[in-house]
C-alpha cells in the first residue's frame, strides 16, 4: 500500500514516503492561471506589487535544495515576468497569479512574511512543497485576499488552527491544506501515523469555516486534524458546499459516521476518507451520485454490506474500500464497458464467488479481493487475463489453495500480494519472472518450504514480505543485500535460522536499507552487516537469543534514522542509548522482557509508545515526564522501580495508557494523574507500596476506561468524583486500607462490567437499603463482582440480583474479550483482573466476556440465599462462603448451566442438596463443607467425581461420596440434559501477567504468555497527495 516513488528525494529526517492523499484534480481556471509564460501584462508591475515580492523574497534565503533560484526578481524590473509571477491584462499592474510550488524553499523567519497579503488582487496561490518550519499561518492578512480564488498551502510544514480570514475569501474554488505525516505499515499492513499533533493544522469547527465557501469545488485537508467536529463534519459539507467536486479528507482524524445528506452535493466526483475512524455502514444514497468517479474509504471502521448500486455508475474508475474487516458483499458481474482502474476489497469481509467476468475489466490496474473463510474457494483463472494489472492483492482465509500459474501472465505487476489467507505450499518458481516487481508481500498464509532464491532475479523489488509463514531453513543476509534496489526485508516469525554471510562493500541496496524485520529468526549475536545500516528506520529483531549490552556502535548508527525499535524477548543487559535519553528521533521502542538496569532511560520528545516491562530498572528519573510531550503508551510493570512517582509524569498530557504495576514504588497517586491527564484511559497501579487516599476531585471529561489500584496500602474512601468517568469497564481496588460502605453510587457508571473491591475494610449492607430507591443500585451492565473478605453484613437481598441483566443474557455485538484498541498499528489493549476462582487466586490476563463471576465471601452477610440468583443463568463462578447464610441452598441453582465453580462453605445452610445441581454437566469444584446439611448426597457420574473434602462439616448427609450408608433411602436417578459444548474458562486463565498490549493486529493477543512475539513494524513512508495510490 506504500509507494516509494519519493523516498530518497522528500526525506529530511527520516527515510519516509508520504500518505496517499488522493488525486487532485485541476480545474480550468488553475490550468490557465497557473502559467508562468502567459503573455506580458498591458500595463508594468506595480511599485507596490514589485516592493512586496521583494520582501517575500527576502524570507526566503538561498539553499542548496531550493529549485527556483528567483534569480528574475530584482528590483528595477517588470515583476510581471518575474519567475512564478503573472499579472493579468486587466490587472492595471497588479499581481494575479503567485505560483512558487515546488520551489522548496526554506522560511528565514517566524512564518509567512506579511507582506504577501498587500497582494490584495491575487487570484492564484500555490506555495506547496516550501518549508515554513512548523510555524502557525498568520491570524490576520488571508482576509484582505478577496479575489483568490485558488489557494495551495500543501506540505508547506504549517501547524495550528486555519486563520478565520480564509472563511471570508467567497471566491475560493480550489482549497488545499494537505501536509506531511508520517506513516509505519505494519505486519497486516495497518498503518501507524506518527505525526499526530506534531505537524498537523487544525479545525475544531468545520461548519463555520465552510458557511461562505459556497463556490468550493475542490477541497484537500489530507492530515489537517478534524477530530473536535464529531458528527457534524458531514452535515457541514452539505450545507455549504453546494457545487463541491472533489472531498479529499484522509487523516483528519474523523471518529464519526457518514451522514446520508452529503449525497445531496450532487456534483460530487471524487470522495477520500482513508484512514480515518469512520464508522458506521456505506450510505446507499452514494450511488445516486451521478458524476462520481473516485470512492477511496480504505482503512477505516466501516461495517455492514456495501452498496452494490455504485457500481452500476457508469463514470466510475476507483473503489477503495480495503482494511474495513467489516464491510461485506459480493463482487457483482461485470460489464465489458466498464472504466474501472482501480477495484480494491481486500481486507474486507466480501465472500462468495469471486466472477469470472472480472476479466471485462480492461482498463484495471489495481485489484484487491477478498473471501472470508466461510466461502472457500479457489481464484478465477480469468484474473490471469488481466494483462494490464500492475497490482494484485488476495486475501482472506477462504482463499485456498496453491498460488495460482495464471499469476505467472501479469507481467507488469509492480505489487503482489497474498495476505492473511489459506494458501499452502511453496511459492513457485515463476514469481522470479515478474521483472516489474517492486513490492512482494505473501505473508500470514500457510506457505512452507525454503525462502524461494529465484526472488534474487527480481532486481527490482524495493519491498519483501514473507512474515509468519512456515518457511524452513538457514537463510543468509547476505543474500537480500545483493539485491540492488531493496530496501525493506521482513522475514519475522517463520521457521528460519538467520545468518550474517559475508559482508561486500559493493553491495548498494544495505545503505539503502530502512526497515529490518528478523523477529522469532533464532538469531544469537547482533548480525555485523547491521554495521554497515546508516540509515535503518525499522528495526525488529524481537523473541531471538541475542544477550550482553547493545554495542556502540549500534547507537552510532541507528540514533538519528531509527524511528521504530523492538528489541523485546531477549537477554540484552546493562544501560541502553547515550545518556538518560535513548533517541529524539524514535516514535515507537519496545525492549520489554530484558535484563537492562539503571534509571528507566527517556525516550525522548516523539515517542508515542515506551514498553521497557519486565526489565531491572531502578528508578525513574524526576523529570521522566517532562520529556514525554507526545507520548501515548508507556508501560514500565514488573520492573523493581522504587521511589515516588515523579509528579512530572502529568506533563505527558497525550498519555492513554500508563502501567507501572508490580514495581515498589512508594508515597501517594500524584493527584493530577487522575484529575488532569483528560486523555488517560488506562491506569495500571497495582502490586506496589503506594499509600494515602485516591484523588477526589475527576473531572467531567473524565476519559478512565480500566482503573486497577490493587495490592497497595491506599486508605480512605472511594472518590465520589468517580461518578464522572461514564466510560469506566473496570474498576479494581482490591487488598488495600479503603474503609467505606459499599458504592450504590457507581451504578451510575453505564459501562461498569468489573467490580473488585475485595480484600479491605468495607462495611454496611450491600445494594439498596429497604427505605432507598431500588433503582439507585442496579448495576446492569456487571459480570464480575468480587466483594470477598471485607466486612460487609445484612442481608443478600432478591431485588439486587434480578438487576444484573448481563448476567442473565448476551450481547452478540459484543467482543469475546474485553479490550481498547488503538490507532498504534492496530494494538489492542486488554482488560485484566485477579480475583478466586475454584479455590486459587488467579489472574485474568484477558477478561473474556464469558466470564461471569460473583464473589461475597468471608464476610457477615446472613439469611437465606436468594433464589433470584438462578435467573443468572451466564454466571460461571458463585463463591458465597464463610458468611452466616441460612436456610437451604436453591434449587434454582438447578438453572445454572453454566456454573463451574460454587463454594458455599462455612455457613449454616441447612435441608437437603438439590438433585438439581447433579445436573450441571460443567461443574467441575463444588464445596459444600461444614454446613447443615443432611440427606443424600445426588449419585449422578457428575457428582461421584467430588471427594468428600466437597461435604465435610455436614453430618447429616449420606451416600458414597462421604463413605456413608443411606438407610432406608433408594437412590434417585438424575437425568443429564444433553452435553453441550462450552468454553471452559480454565483455558483462558493465565497466573500472573497483569495488565499488556498486544502488538497483534488480524489477532488478539497479550503480552505475557500469549503476547505477540514481535512488533509488527515494516516500513516507514511518506506519500504525496498526488502521487499514486497503490
Amino acid at each position: 500500500m506504500i509507494s516509494r516513488s519519493s523516498h530518497q528525494q522528500q526525506l529530511l529526517l527520516c527515510l519516509l514516503l508520504h500518505l496517499c492523499l488522493g488525486i487532485q484534480l485541476s480545474y480550468s481556471l488553475a490550468t490557465t492561471s497557473n502559467q508562468t509564460t502567459a503573455p506580458a501584462a498591458a500595463v508594468p508591475c506595480r511599485p507596490d506589487q514589485s516592493s512586496a515580492l521583494l520582501r517575500l523574497r527576502r524570507s526566503f534565503p538561498a539553499t542548496t535544495d531550493s529549485t527556483c533560484t528567483l534569480a528574475s526578481w530584482r528590483a528595477g524590473t517588470d515583476c510581471c515576468h518575474w519567475e512564478g509571477v503573472t499579472c493579468a491584462a486587466a490587472a492595471d499592474g497588479r499581481v494575479t497569479t503567485l505560483d512558487l510550488a515546488e520551489c522548496r524553499l526554506q522560511s528565514a523567519g517566524p512564518g509567512l512574511h506579511p507582506a504577501l497579503f498587500e497582494l490584495t488582487s491575487l487570484r492564484y496561490l500555490d506555495l506547496s512543497f516550501n518549508s515554513f518550519n512548523e510555524s502557525e499561518l498568520p491570524a490576520v492578512g488571508f482576509e484582505r485576499l478577496t479575489e483568490l480564488t485558488y489557494l495551495n498551502l500543501s506540505y508547506t510544514d504549517f501547524v495550528g488552527k486555519i486563520p478565520h480570514g480564509i472563511r471570508r475569501l467567497s471566491k475560493l474554488v480550489s482549497l488545499d491544506f494537505t501536509n506531511w505525516i508520517y506513516l509505519v505499515e505494519g505486519d497486516n499492513d495497518y498503518f501507524l501515523p506518527l505525526a499526530e499533533g506534531r505537524w498537523s493544522m487544525v479545525e475544531p469547527d468545520i461548519g463555520s469555516f465552510l458557511a461562505n465557501l459556497s463556490n468550493l469545488k475542490e477541497l484537500y485537508l489530507g492530515n489537517v486534524d478534524l477530530s473536535g467536529n464529531g458528527a457534524a463534519w458531514c452535515s457541514a459539507f452539505a450545507n455549504s458546499t453546494p457545487q463541491l467536486q472533489v472531498l479529499n479528507l484522509p487523516n483528519t482524524h474523523i471518529d464519526a459516521p457518514i451522514c446520508e445528506s452529503l449525497s445531496t452535493i450532487r456534483s460530487l466526483t471524487k470522495i477520500n476518507l482513508n484512514y480515518n475512524k469512520v464508522y458506521g455502514q456505506i450510505p446507499e444514497s452514494f450511488a445516486d451520485l451521478p458524476s462520481l468517479s473516485v470512492l477511496k474509504l480504505a482503512y477505516n471502521r466501516l461495517q455492514g454490506r456495501f452498496p452494490m448500486r455504485i457500481f452500476h455508475n457508469r463514470n466510475l474508475t476507483a473503489v477503495d474500500v480495503s482494511y474495513n474487516s467489516k464491510v461485506s458483499g459480493l463482487l457483482p458481474n461485470f460489464s465489458s464497458h466498464s472504466i474501472i482502474k482501480e477495484l480494491l476489497f481486500s481486507n474486507t469481509n466480501f465472500s462468495g464467488p469471486i466472477p469470472r467476468s472480472i476479466s471485462n475489466l480492461i482498463s484495471l490496474k489495481k485489484l484487491g479481493i477478498a473471501a472470508t473463510e466461510f466461502h472457500q474457494e479457489q481464484l478465477p483463472t480469468s484474473i490471469g487475463e488481466l494483462r494490464s494489472l500492475t497490482s494484485l492483492q488476495v486475501s482472506g482465509a477462504g482463499i485456498v489453495g496453491q498460488i495460482p500459474s495464471w499469476v505467472a501472465n501479469l507481467t507488469f505487476l509492480e505489487t503482489l500480494q497474498f495476505s492473511n489467507c489459506g494458501l499452502s505450499g511453496q511459492v513457485p518458481s515463476f514469481i522470479g519472472n515478474l521483472r516489474n516487481l517492486i513490492t512482494l508481500k505473501l505473508y500470514a498464509c500457510n506457505f512452507s518450504g525454503q525462502v524461494p532464491p529465484h526472488l534474487c532475479n527480481l532486481t527490482q523489488l524495493g519491498t519483501i514480505n514473507l512474515h509468519s509463514n512456515s518457511f524452513r531453513g538457514t537463510i543468509q543476509l547476505s543474500s537480500f543485500f545483493k539485491m540492488p534496489n531493496l530496501f525493506s526485508l521482513n522475514l519475522s516469525n517463520n521457521k528460519i535460522s538467520v545468518v550474517d554471510g559475508e559482508y561486500n562493500s559493493s553491495w548498494a541496496s544495505i545503505q539503502n536499507f530502512d526497515t529490518l524485520c528478523l523477529a522469532s529468526c533464532n538469531i544469537s549475536k547482533l548480525p555485523n552487516t547491521l554495521k554497515h545500516m546508516h540509515h535503518v528506520e525499522v528495526l525488529d529483531l524481537s523473541n531471538n537469543h541475542i544477550h550482553g549490552p547493545l554495542p556502540q556502535w549500534a547507537w552510532d548508527n541507528w540514533i538519528k534514522s531509527l524511528i521504530l525499535m523492538n528489541i523485546s524477548y531477549n537477554q540484552f543487559s546493562s544501560g541502553i542509548g547515550y545518556g538518560p535519553v535513548i533517541s529524539a528521533n524514535m516514535f515507537v521502542i519496545d525492549i520489554s522482557y530484558n535484563l537492562f538496569e539503571g534509571p528507566i532511560p527517556i525516550p525522548g520528545p516523539q515517542n508515542q509508545l515506551f514498553d521497557c516491562s519486565n526489565n531491572h530498572f531502578s528508578s525513574m528519573p524526576f523529570n521522566f515526564g517532562s520529556h514525554l510531550s507526545s507520548i501515548s503508551l508507556l508501560m514500565a510493570p514488573g520492573n523493581k522501580l522504587s521511589g515516588e512517582i515523579p509528579q512530572s509524569i502529568c506533563e505527558a498530557t497525550s498519555l492513554m495508557l500508563l502501567d507501572l504495576s508490580n514495581n515498589d514504588l512508594i508515597g501517594s497517586i500524584p493527584s493530577c494523574l487522575m484529575e488532569d491527564m483528560s486523555r488517560l484511559s488506562v491506569l495500571n497501579l497495582k502490586g506496589n507500596q503506594l499509600h494515602g487516599g485516591l484523588p477526589n476531585s475527576l473531572k467531567q471529561d473524565c476519559a478512565f476506561e480500566a482503573l486497577d489500584f490493587s495490592d497497595n496500602q491506599i486508605e480512605g474512601q472511594l472518590p465520589r468524583s468517580l461518578a464522572a468517568c461514564k466510560d469506566l469497564e473496570v474498576f479494581d481496588i482490591g487488598k488495600n486500607l479503603i474503609n467505606d460502605t459499599f458504592p450504590c453510587w457507581m451504578s451510575m457508571l453505564p459501562k461498569l462490567q468489573v467490580l473488585v473491591l475485595k480484600s479491605n475494610m468495607f462495611i454496611g449492607d450491600v445494594g439498596p437499603s429497604i427505605s432507598e430507591d431500588q433503582n439507585s443500585c442496579e448495576f446492569g451492565k456487571l459480570r464480575i463482582i468480587d466483594l470477598a473478605s471485607n466486612n460487609f453484613s445484612g442481608l443478600l437481598r432478591s431485588e439486587w440480583f434480578t438487576s444484573m441483566g448481563s448476567m442473565m443474557t448476551k450481547d452478540v455485538n459484543e467482543t469475546l474479550v474485553m479490550e481498547n484498541q488503538y490507532d498504534l498499528l492496530g494494538q489492542t489493549y486488554q482488560f485484566t483482573t485477579a480475583i478466586t476462582y475454584k479455590g486459587s487466586d488467579i489472574s485474568f490476563s484477558k477478561i473474556l466476556r464469558t466470564i461471569v463471576i460473583i464473589d461475597v465471601s468471608n464476610n457477615a452477610f446472613y439469611g437465606p440465599i436468594p433464589e433470584s440468583i438462578g435467573d443468572l443463568v451466564l454466571v460461571g463462578g458463585l463463591n458465597m462462603s464463610h458468611n452466616s447464610l441460612i436456610g437451604p441452598i436453591p434449587s434454582q441453582f438447578g438453572m445454572l448451566h453454566q456454573l463451574e465453580s460454587l463454594d458455599l462453605s462455612s455457613n449454616e445452610l441447612f435441608g437437603e442438596i438439590p438433585w438439581e445441581l447433579a445436573s450441571l454437566d460443567f461443574l467441575s469444584m463444588l464445596n459444600l463443607s461444614y454446613n447443615q446439611l443432611q440427606g443424600r448426597i445426588p449419585e449422578s457420574s457428575h457428582f461421584l467425581t467430588f471427594s468428600d473434602l466437597s461435604f465435610l462439616g455436614n453430618v447429616g448427609l449420606c451416600g458414597f461420596q462421604v463413605s456413608k450408608t443411606c438407610n432406608n433411602m433408594t437412590p434417585d436417578t438424575v437425568l443429564h440434559q444433553s452435553k453441550k459444548v462450552s468454553i471452559d474458562i480454565v483455558l483462558f486463565l493465565f497466573a500472573g501477567l497483569g495488565f499488556g498490549v498486544g502488538f497483534a493486529v488480524a489477532i488478539i493477543l497479550t503480552w505475557g504468555i500469549s503476547r505477540s512475539l514481535s512488533l509488527p513494524f515494516q516500513q516507514s513512508t511518506i506519500v504525496e497527495d498526488n502521487v499514486r495510490l497503490s
